[in-house]
């Protein structure tokens, strides 16, 4: 079989077994089985593949049309224009995400801000920022030792391991403040959502992906936390579930937080909540 062949065969496979975008995820596993860019199989249209390229191919194929997400099976993830390891220790990146570091970096005010990110995971969301303001000094902190050795991995990829502080707690447990920003990406799905998400989603670790019974217990507990944690003035940036940003603004309200914004991601979500403390 030529390389196209095999394209459009796995793509065929991938629409049967509903595969969200199936020529994109066929042309980016048969790139990473060759060892290609994946623009360069534009070239190689005609190219007989041999046995020994095949059977890798198929087996991680097998594995994308269960559902396994397409990151995993790459082992990399590209956020903020960098490239992260990603693997089944860390929630995947989401582009979401990516417009909350982009919104984030107009609230910081200072370049030599002291930065907070709290649920680090692969440490996307710090390893960004600290990259963006080389003179700020980066905290981040994860409940799970897992997703901090990956963190870590990718601190020392990326050359930011001498810029970045991490250490593993439950929110803001047992941490040295005041900070100028915390910016965190917590669990907001509700476990009562668990039978509704998809087989990608769910080979997320449940420690990055439920939030409690309603969702939002985490971040709600952050919001009463960060208090004591923020210099004055300081920034609280949150990413939410959908349905979640009324609730949660009043919740900011209550709390006595200040310059409460909401903002939309690209598809119109209320998806980032930013407030002031003090």
């Amino acid at each position: 079989m030529t390389v196209l062949e095999v394209l459009q065969s796995t793509t065929d496979y991938f629409k049967k077994r509903e595969i969200e975008s199936p020529r994109l995820n066929a042309e980016h596993l048969l790139a990473h089985v060759l060892g290609r860019k994946r623009l360069d199989l534009y070239l190689e249209f005609e190219r007989p593949l041999l046995e020994e390229e095949l059977v890798p191919l198929r087996e991680t194929v097998k594995r994308r049309g269960q559902g396994e997400p397409l990151q995993h099976l790459l082992g990399t993830v590209e956020f903020c224009g960098n490239t992260f390891l990603c693997d089944k220790r860390a929630l995947v990146p989401r582009h979401e995400t990516e417009e909350l570091v982009g919104f984030v970096k107009s609230k910081i005010e200072k370049r030599a801000s002291k930065i907070l990110d709290v649920g680090t995971g692969s440490g996307v969301i710090a390893l960004s920022l600290a990259g963006l303001f080389p003179e700020a000094s980066v905290h981040a902190v994860d409940i799970s030792e897992e997703a901090l050795a990956l963190a870590r991995e990718n601190a020392e990829r990326l050359g930011l391991s001498e810029r970045i502080q991490f250490m593993k707690a439950d929110l803001l447990d047992g941490l040295n403040g005041p900070f100028d920003l915390i910016v965190a990406n917590l669990p907001y799905v509700s476990r009562q959502q668990h039978d509704s998400l998809s087989r990608e989603v769910l080979h997320d670790p449940e420690v990055a992906l439920f939030g409690g019974d309603s969702g939002d217990e985490l971040i709600r507990c952050l919001i009463e936390q960060a208090p004591e944690m923020l210099d004055t003035g300081g920034v609280l940036a949150l990413e939410i579930g959908v349905g979640q940003s009324e609730q949660l603004t009043k919740f900011l309200a209550q709390k006595k937080y200040r310059d409460i914004e909401s903002k939309n991601d690209y598809s119109g979500i209320s998806r980032f909540l930013f407030a002031r403390y003090g």
